[in-house]
């Protein structure tokens, strides 16, 4: 498992690249961003609701400045990803390796198709096959799912899909200001409520962890890219549905860090991850906050993790 219950990892080594000879592509991805005006906002949190795991070093909240940037409005889909590896040949780690992790409620009972549970979270299975074109294992699709978001890559798959496409992974700093869509702080994109007059805002796990979700939010597993109501930026799903991969390593010594468009730590065990999944519940993991946060090893891929993308103005 990751330093986190979230997600679990890969043994994979972390400098290897098998997207490293990708060069930009016919794709560019400027003109469908959103600029976002920098400015100082107060990242982290100390807020008294937000119910912080100390071993991730969300706090102590801190001034922070932000230039400006670009950043999608969504996290990429299928759709785009099979884009990518038509036109460039690209096969993500998960279809190099032979397995990824998918969540354990998903899968039927089949004989052929091999699973091995994860000790330390048996509601995670490595499953052979599984990969982001068959996200489930073998026999399953993604062809109802094109607008959904592309899960089972690394983070060495997702750099080399920006590499594409002329862009970049936000840094955590630049993803948690955007995710605020302007609010000066709040635990969610929408405020400290996370249900406001009984609105669904977000995808979640509803019902009894691992073994029942009630899908009360619409949905059991991902939803469509654009689902629920955009923040105050116009971005989707910046909290729930999938976590999203960051430039950044993951560090906890936030004093070290430039008070100016800060970066993680020059090495660190993963990458960040920002965000929370359908499968944060607030039994285990209430980690589907703005400044929540963890972390993945880079060749590590699940059926909860994918990205959005960013990029210089």
């Amino acid at each position: 498992m990751s330093g986190a219950c979230c997600s679990p990892s890969s043994p994979g080594p972390d400098d290897e690249d098998p997207g490293n000879s990708i060069s930009i592509g016919g794709r560019r991805v400027d003109g469908e961003m959103v600029v976002i005006k920098g400015g100082t906002f107060s990242m982290g949190s100390n807020h008294p609701l937000a119910r912080v795991f100390p071993g991730d070093a969300e706090g102590p909240a801190r001034r922070v400045r932000i230039a400006d940037f670009r950043v999608a409005p969504t996290a990429v889909t299928n759709a785009d990803w099979a884009v990518f590896a038509h036109e460039t040949g690209y096969r993500s780690h998960a279809e190099r390796f032979g397995w990824s992790f998918v969540f354990a409620g998903f899968l039927e009972p089949n004989p052929l198709v091999l699973t091995e549970a994860v000790a330390s979270a048996p509601w995670w299975r490595k499953v052979f096959g599984a990969s982001w074109s068959n996200p489930e294992g073998p026999g399953s699709s993604v062809d109802t799912r094109r607008d959904h978001p592309v899960v089972h890559v690394s983070w060495r798959d997702v750099t080399a899909y920006a590499r594409w496409v002329g862009g970049r992974l936000p840094t955590e700093a630049e993803w948690e200001y955007a995710a605020l869509g302007g609010r000066a702080e709040s635990i969610w994109p929408w405020g400290d409520d996370f249900r406001p007059g009984g609105q669904i805002k977000a995808n979640i796990f509803e019902g009894s962890f691992p073994d029942h979700d009630t899908a009360a939010d619409g949905f059991a597993g991902t939803a469509p890219v654009t689902a629920y109501d955009p923040n105050g930026y116009g971005l989707y799903n910046c909290v729930g549905n999938v976590w999203e991969w960051c430039a950044d390593w993951f560090g906890v010594d936030h004093s070290s860090k430039s008070p100016v468009n800060p970066v993680g730590p020059d090495r660190g065990p993963g990458r960040v991850v920002k965000g929370g999944s359908y499968l944060c519940h607030d039994s285990y993991c209430n980690r589907y906050r703005i400044s929540a946060r963890t972390f993945n090893t880079p060749t590590s891929s699940t059926g909860n993790t994918g990205f959005r993308l960013a990029a210089d103005v």
